[in-house]
């Protein structure tokens, strides 16, 4: 029997809704308990569009490297105003994006949001761009100076997961400390998705900071990172659930990701959890699973593999393999 047959005779036997009229009326049954539960007391009619928000920073993007990331071609008068007007485009549709999500966060607060507060969140975005420039200028230059397979920094801007979920962190960090989260996390999953690196738009990361190769990299959201810090491909700076703690709502927020000092680098799959401290100029080797403060200037690395004589080996196998 096929999957899809099995699948149909379950439905059918557990008198599971088969006709459009039955499952249109069991969806409505399901949303409205939903909303019951998660949205009661909000406006349900106005939230951010994630196709809208990609939109922003494609103008956000041209309007900072308008040559590479805005394909302009031109003279610096011209280019100018080709940056102007990526601007007003990108901060007009901002404006909206966040209006729709103070919307949605009407309900948690006491007084109403003034009708301004989505433009004042927009300009005040737009003025962090010459600072946000700069920081991802410094990423790729990290990127350059670390990387000997590296031809140009337009490369590495064009064309490096790191760089490019170096630019979506810098945007949303800025979106989600002016009071828009939901943007910032739509805009860092937005990186997640094109490049598999998930960098929480929360969390805090200095000047010339290169992701190689970039695949699996996770930053929480309270995560603190130094400056002319590297790592590599599935790296974790993540949290953890002490034992003996009573739980937590979803919503408390509080320290709980590494914090990461100056010129640190961390190799490929190491993890790192909780509050802990890397201290300055230290090397954290591939694999390594950590789980307290690291004194700067250390080296910490996984004992070596260990090769087996040949009877053990073989032992081994065929353990594995079940035929022991």
């Amino acid at each position: 029997m096929t999957t899809g047959r099995l699948m149909t005779d379950t439905l059918v036997q557990g008198h599971a809704p088969t006709g459009i009229d039955g499952i249109v009326s069991a969806l409505r049954t399901a949303r409205h308990g939903w909303r019951v539960r998660q949205d009661a007391g909000r406006d349900v009619e106005r939230f951010p569009s994630r196709s809208g928000v990609e939109d922003v920073v494609a103008l956000v993007a041209a309007a900072l490297y308008p040559r590479r990331l805005g394909h302009f071609r031109g003279g610096v008068q011209e280019e100018d105003r080709f940056v102007a007007a990526k601007l007003l485009a990108a901060l007009t549709a901002l404006e909206r994006k966040i209006g729709a999500e103070l919307a949605y966060w009407q309900k948690d607060v006491d007084a109403a949001f003034p009708p301004e507060q989505a433009a004042l969140v927009s300009r005040l975005f737009g003025a962090t761009l010459p600072q946000v420039r700069e920081l991802i200028d410094s990423d790729v230059e990290a990127a350059f100076l670390a990387d000997p397979a590296a031809r140009s920094v337009d490369e590495i801007l064009l064309c490096y997961p790191g760089a490019i979920a170096s630019l979506h962190h810098r945007i949303a960090h800025e979106l989600n400390a002016l009071g828009a989260p939901i943007v910032a996390r739509m805009i860092s999953e937005l990186a997640n998705e094109r490049t598999g690196i998930d960098i929480h738009p929360g969390a805090t990361i200095g000047r010339h900071f290169f992701i190689d190769h970039g695949t699996g990299v996770v930053v929480g959201e309270t995560a603190i990172i130094g400056e002319r810090v590297r790592v590599y491909q599935h790296v974790t700076l993540g949290a953890r659930s002490a034992l003996g703690t009573a739980p937590r709502s979803p919503r408390d927020r509080f320290a709980r990701h590494p914090i990461v000092e100056d010129d640190v680098i961390i190799y490929a799959g190491a993890t790192i959890l909780g509050r802990v401290t890397i201290g300055a100029r230290s090397v954290i080797g591939g694999n390594v699973w950590l789980l307290t403060d690291v004194e700067p200037d250390s080296v910490l690395v996984q004992p070596e593999a260990l090769a087996l004589p040949r009877a053990e080996g073989r032992a081994l196998r065929q353990e594995l393999e079940g035929t022991a």
